[in-house]
């Protein structure tokens, strides 16, 4: 009886400080201060070639230096440029090296780019993108600053916002055609979390879940807390197919994204009302850290998730 006694203080006691930890280094107080930046009018809406896109990439590239992450290998800098119809596009990524697992990576993701300046109301033209997909690339930063402070990561984990999703996913295509998809062990593709989701507080779904057991593996890490992952509940909608994901996916890859959004009802998806007053700050600081948790196996490298059956094969 004694001993479990001990082991139940144990555990609450690693919980407490789990929490402890997280809470210091993802505070509300720095998630709000990523997403107000990324979605502020200066942004211009971080519309493909244009200057407000330019100073998202450059606030990015800072967040990353400062948290201390490394260029991806092959790289100078954080910018991992590729050009599209003669023009210059370019995703954000960093890194933090493995230990003892460095040749197997993990990736987090979003999109930085969105609408730019759109035919709007007649106060306001600029489509500032605060959902979709500032609060997903707030994600990806909070994480990167989360995992670096707590440097245990036995595998390689890379950081990235990707350019030219709303057009055609051309920074996750490029982004991809640079990695050895076998070496890729997971992907957390991170979409549109700045709203509590369908099914309530602490909550938020997974595309394409019955295909790996990536989900499944989530959740177990995230036995005794109050959040819990759903499958994608909007199929029709194709989603796991629709994000930058997909193309890792395809590829063999347990590449999901993560979301929060009532896609099927969301009035400012694609407008100008996609501002951050519309947002939950604390659903999206509740999905980073749930993240956070839920990955820690899959960093740690203790889990890897079933591999998804290629499509280029049936090509």
């Amino acid at each position: 009886m004694k001993k479990l006694g001990y082991t139940l203080m144990f555990l609450l006691f690693t919980q407490f400080s789990w929490a402890q930890d997280i809470n210091k280094i993802i505070s509300t107080g720095y998630v709000d201060h990523l997403i107000k930046t990324l979605s502020n009018d200066d942004m211009e809406g971080r519309g493909l070639y244009t200057p407000g896109i330019d100073k998202a990439a450059a606030f990015i590239e800072s967040e990353f230096k400062s948290i201390g992450l490394q260029p991806l290998i092959g790289e100078t800098g954080f910018r991992q440029s590729f050009e599209k119809d003669g023009k210059a596009l370019f995703n954000v990524a960093g890194m933090i090296p493995g230990k003892s697992k460095a040749k197997e990576i993990v990736v987090f993701s979003g999109h930085y780019d969105h609408l730019g300046i759109v035919k709007g109301d007649l106060q306001d033209s600029i489509a500032n993108g605060a959902d979709d997909d500032a609060s997903g690339t707030t994600a990806v930063i909070a994480l990167a600053k989360y995992y670096k402070q707590l440097n245990n990561n036995e595998r390689t984990l890379i950081f990235v916002a990707f350019t030219a999703e709303e057009i055609g996913g051309f920074g996750s295509k490029y982004f991809s055609k640079k990695l050895n998809p076998d070496e890729v062990v997971a992907m957390f593709n991170i979409e549109m979390i700045g709203k509590e989701s369908k099914f309530g507080k602490n909550t938020a779904f997974i595309t394409g879940y019955d295909k790996s057991d990536f989900g499944k593996i989530l959740q177990k890490n995230l036995a005794g807390t109050e959040f819990t992952f759903h499958p994608d509940p909007y199929t029709a909608q194709q989603l796991f197919y629709r994000s930058d994901n997909a193309t890792l996916a395809a590829l063999g890859v347990p590449a999901h994204t993560i979301s929060t959004d009532q896609i099927d009802k969301d009035p400012f998806y694609h407008t100008v009302k996609d501002e951050y007053s519309t947002l939950d700050t604390q659903n999206i600081l509740a999905t980073i850290k749930a993240i956070a948790k839920s990955a820690i196996s899959i960093v740690k490298g203790t889990d890897t998730p079933v591999r998804i059956p290629k499509l280029v094969e049936k090509q």
